[in-house]
C-alpha cells in the first residue's frame, strides 16, 4: 500500500505574520508525510499575500511542499478554503488528488505528531470520514471543539443557562465535555480537522452561502448522513490562540452574517418551520436567564441587542422573498480520475 497523502490548508485573513507561524507549525508536523501546505490570503487587502510570499522564500521552503496563493475575493471561511482545496487538487502531482485534506486555522499550531495522528486514526478507521483535534490554549485549557447538531432543545438550553434546564436537557447540550479518549462526534470545530478525500467525493466542499459559523457543522451533517463517522482524535494536540482573524472575543455586538448563517443552517437542514421553532425556543430560554439573572443577580453575558437582532433578523426572512440557494463545490472528476489503487 502506498504512503498516504495530506493537503493541508491554512486560511489567512489580515494575520500574516501569525499565518506565517502556524505554517511553520505546520511544516514541522507534516515531516514524513507526503503532501502540500497552501497558504491562502483570503483578499486581506493588506499586503499580506506580499508577506507571506515574501517569508516562504526567505525560510527557503520549497514551492511544491509549500506556496502561497490569493484567494481573489473573500467570500468567506468555506470560500476560502475551497480555494485552497480546489487549488491543492488541480495542481497536484501527475493528476491525482490527495488522500487527505487538513484545514488548519491560521491562529493554530498543531504539534509535532498532530498531523500524523489524525493520518493514522483515519488510515485504522476506515469507516470515519472527519477527524478532529483535541485544542487547548496558551493557559493550557482545553477548548469546546466536538459538538452535537444544534436543535430547537439546544437552543433552549443554551440560551436558558440554569442547572435544572439543563440537567433536564442534558442529552441535547450542544457543546459536549471534553472527551477523554477518541469519540465519534456530531461534527468538531474547523480549527483543525482533517477530511477523507473520499468523503468530500460524496459531500461536495463548504457550503459557500455560509460566509462565516456553522459551515463545518454543515459538512459535518452532510457526511454523517451519508453514513460516516466524524471522530475526535484526543492525542492529536493543537495550540489555539482563537478569534484572531474575527475578532470574536472583542465582539460588543453579533454581526449579521452569524444571524444569517444560523437561519439558513437551520432551514437548509431542518425547514423553515424548524427554523422559527428555534428561535421560539431561544426567545424562551432567554426570558428564563433573564429572570434567572434578575433574581440571582448574575452578570450580563449576551452581546448588547442579542435578543432584539436575532428576532428581526428572523423576522425579516420571513417576510423576504429572496431563497438562500446551496453553493457546494465539488471536487473536479479530473481530480479523481489520476486515483491511485488506494482509492479503488
Amino acid at each position: 500500500m502506498t504512503t498516504p497523502s495530506v493537503l493541508t490548508v491554512i486560511l489567512n485573513y489580515k494575520t500574516p505574520e501569525m499565518t506565517f507561524e502556524s505554517a511553520k507549525a505546520a511544516y514541522a508536523a507534516m515531516d514524513g508525510i507526503v503532501g502540500r501546505i497552501l497558504v491562502v490570503d483570503n483578499d486581506s487587502q493588506d499586503g499580506s499575500f506580499e508577506k507571506l510570499s515574501a517569508s516562504v522564500k526567505e525560510i527557503g521552503w520549497s514551492s511544491d511542499r509549500v506556496h502561497v496563493i490569493d484567494a481573489g475575493r473573500n467570500g468567506g471561511f468555506g470560500a476560502g478554503n475551497n480555494v485552497g482545496i480546489l487549488y491543492g487538487l488541480e495542481t497536484w502531482p501527475e493528476g491525482g488528488a490527495p488522500d487527505y485534506v487538513y484545514i488548519l486555522n491560521s491562529d493554530a499550531f498543531p504539534g509535532k505528531d498532530a498531523i500524523t495522528q489524525l493520518v493514522e486514526h483515519l488510515e485504522n478507521h476506515p469507516e470515519t470520514g472527519f477527524a478532529g483535534s483535541y485544542i487547548f490554549g496558551v493557559d493550557s485549557e482545553a477548548h469546546h471543539t466536538a459538538f452535537r447538531f444544534p436543535s430547537v432543545w439546544g437552543e433552549l438550553e443554551g440560551a436558558a443557562r440554569v442547572g435544572v434546564v439543563s440537567r433536564l436537557l442534558s442529552k441535547h447540550i450542544v457543546p459536549l465535555d471534553i472527551p477523554e479518549s477518541n469519540q465519534s462526534v456530531d461534527w468538531l470545530a474547523g480549527a483543525s480537522i482533517m477530511m477523507r478525500i473520499r468523503t468530500l467525493e460524496q459531500t461536495g466542499l463548504f457550503d459557500e452561502t455560509f460566509f462565516l459559523y456553522y459551515e463545518e457543522t454543515d459538512l459535518c451533517m452532510r457526511a454523517k448522513q451519508l453514513g460516516w463517522a466524524v471522530d475526535y482524535v484526543r492525542d492529536s494536540k493543537v495550540l489555539h490562540i482563537g478569534s484572531q482573524s474575527t475578532g470574536m472575543k472583542s465582539w460588543s455586538r453579533m454581526p449579521a452574517y452569524w444571524f444569517e448563517s444560523r437561519q439558513y443552517y437551520f432551514s437548509k437542514n431542518h425547514g423553515k418551520a424548524y427554523s422559527r421553532m428555534a428561535t421560539f425556543a431561544h426567545l424562551c430560554g432567554t426570558m428564563i436567564w433573564r429572570m434567572r439573572r434578575i433574581l440571582g443577580q448574575k452578570p450580563k453575558r449576551d452581546p448588547n441587542y442579542f435578543l432584539r437582532d436575532l428576532i428581526s433578523h428572523d423576522l425579516a426572512t420571513l417576510f423576504s422573498s429572496q431563497k438562500r440557494t446551496q453553493k457546494i463545490p465539488l471536487i473536479p472528476e479530473s481530480a479523481l480520475s489520476g486515483r491511485d489503487s488506494r482509492y479503488k
